[in-house]
């Protein structure tokens, strides 16, 4: 008898039905460590619910199939009308009703809430990321609509409910509302004061008719859309409803969605207003300060969400290793992949301590705290988001050819891990938003001082490392031109000090040694061979019942 050719031997088994938050240690024991011990059991819970879910092979093809089955637009109906809507694979619907229902909408005014969302969106957005755009615009809109507060009473509890109603209707008759932006213009980009969107006042009341061209708008589906455009009195922020009051369509002309080259589940559009209708949200002429805390809060998931994306990247990579075996053992078990895996093990936990903190300084909602988070965010979306390319590029590389092949799942996390740099603003922007704050916020300088002073002594190269960022703020000669060079420093030394103080001795100081000290090449894996890699490597590893 011939034998098989078809026997497959030498392949890890798929990582599915495990618990993506119980198998995270930096993630339980960060929440542990920030979270009221009142509400912990509670959270615990409810962060096993979407961790089990997370790792559950079902949600896992919802993704798949939101990714394959991208969105598309409908611009008029059988008969000719305008109807401008965008149609979504069930998956799609699957996943944002699923991320509705966990409360990743909710966090304004909850005890911990943003911790225990920020947790949530970490471990949701391992199954598909690209649903995580509007989530995370709705969750960021409350701040920037309690500057009208009749405009947060009728829309703050529709943000903020556990129902995905995903059909367009008044605002008054939903029982759940999404929320998009539309800021930017193809003559400005980031530079939104360049913006030619004019808004002509109908009367005193606030109600304004815009007229103009949106080069992004985020998620067009959703049932608002917060806008910046020029009112008589100067750049100024907008409520533009989807559908009015009296059952009509608001005139928002979709005319393409973008082509990207991931976040393919989602879509971006191009839109034109024509006597669009909206309502003015905070001071006429003051747009930008008005919508400050919406971009300072996904900032924050752009941090989050980039951590989330390493995380899952670490976890195929240890899997395969730990199953995969060449050259007479597991590949996990030898000593130079045993260093990349380390290497990116390392990445991942510092990225999740420090967006863990960042979300606990939103829940303490002191002064000090919110002076802190003014200059932590920006330094960590600076450096957190760009080292989610690389890192996640190494792991795809861990498993071969293998993850190569878009059955993988790789190639869509590699596609995914740009966008968190450039969403709310690029790298540049972040660097010189740390510039901006250090020069007119000395309070921020002091709170991020004391933050990473509560390790000094515990470790020389993170003590080296903070007098030499305290050297370079006090040189101030060419500071825009080295803004990345001090926003990546002042990342790494917060990381070092936060891993130094709550994570194992083998994580911080391979942290310190090779991120601080220097102690390493320009590429993963080359960390000092004298540490102790297993114990790091094995913190990452997921068990599975097999």
């Amino acid at each position: 008898m011939a034998a098989s050719t078809h026997t497959v031997t030498n392949q890890a088994p798929p990582l599915t039905g495990y618990d993506a938050f119980g198998s995270d240690p930096a993630l339980v024991e960060g929440v542990a460590r920030h979270l009221d011990p009142d509400l912990l059991e509670e959270v615990r819970a409810d962060l096993g619910g979407i961790g089990r879910a997370t790792g559950s092979g079902q949600c896992q093809e919802w993704g798949r199939l939101a990714n394959e089955n991208p969105p598309r637009l409908r611009t008029h109906d059988r008969y000719g009308h305008r109807i401008d809507e965008v149609e979504f694979h069930p998956s799609w619907h699957r996943l944002l009703g699923r991320a509705r229902s966990e409360g990743l909408t909710d966090a304004w005014g909850r005890p911990g809430g943003h911790l225990r969302r920020a947790a949530g969106f970490y471990l949701w957005s391992q199954v598909e990321a690209g649903h995580g755009c509007p989530v995370s615009m709705t969750h960021a809109a409350v701040p920037a609509l309690r500057a009208e507060p009749g405009l947060a009473a009728q829309w703050e509890p529709l943000l903020a409910s556990r129902v995905y109603d995903q059909e367009l209707r008044p605002v008054a008759r939903k029982t759940g509302a999404l929320v998009g932006m539309a800021m930017t213009e193809k003559q400005g980009g980031s530079d939104v004061r360049a913006n030619t969107t004019a808004a002509v006042p109908l009367d005193a009341s606030g109600e304004y008719l815009l007229t103009g061209h949106k080069w992004f708008c985020s998620a067009p589906m959703s049932d608002g859309f917060l806008v910046l455009a020029q009112a008589p009195e100067g750049l100024t922020c907008f409520l533009v409803p989807r559908v009015l009051a009296d059952g009509t369509r608001n005139p928002f002309a979709i005319q393409r969605l973008k082509d990207k080259l991931g976040n393919r589940s989602n879509a971006s559009a191009e839109v034109e207003f024509e006597d669009t209708w909206a309502q003015r949200v905070g001071e006429p002429g003051r747009g930008v300060r008005t919508v400050i805390g919406m971009v300072a809060a996904t900032r924050l998931d752009c941090v989050t969400g980039a951590a989330s994306a390493m995380r899952q990247a670490l976890v195929q990579a240890v899997h395969h290793a730990t199953y995969r075996e060449a050259f007479g053992g597991k590949l996990v078990d030898k000593p130079l992949m045993r260093n990349v895996l380390a290497d990116l093990a390392l990445e991942s936990e510092a990225a999740t301590v420090l967006a863990l903190r960042l979300a606990a300084a939103y829940d303490a909602d002191t002064d000090a705290e919110r002076a802190f988070a003014r200059l932590a965010v920006p330094v960590a979306k600076f450096w957190v988001t760009k080292r989610c390319t690389p890192m996640v590029a190494e792991a795809l590389e861990c498993l071969g050819g293998n993850g190569y092949v878009e059955e993988s799942g790789m190639p869509r996390l590699l596609r995914e891990s740009p966008l968190n740099s450039i969403w709310e603003g690029s790298g540049n922007v972040q660097a010189l938003d740390v510039l901006r704050v250090l020069q007119r916020e000395p309070a921020a300088l002091n709170a991020f001082l004391q933050e990473v002073g509560r390790a000094r002594g515990a470790d020389h190269r993170l003590d080296a490392a903070i007098r030499g960022v305290l050297t370079e703020l006090a040189d101030l000669e060419g500071i825009e031109a080295r803004a990345r060079r001090l926003a990546e420093r002042m990342a790494l030394v917060l990381q070092g000090a936060l891993l130094v103080r709550w994570a194992p001795p083998a994580v911080a100081d391979a942290f310190c040694a090779s991120r601080l000290g220097g102690d390493r090449g320009a590429s993963f894996g080359t960390l000092p061979h004298t540490l102790d890699l297993g114990a790091v490597v094995d913190r990452a590893r997921i068990p599975l019942d097999r």
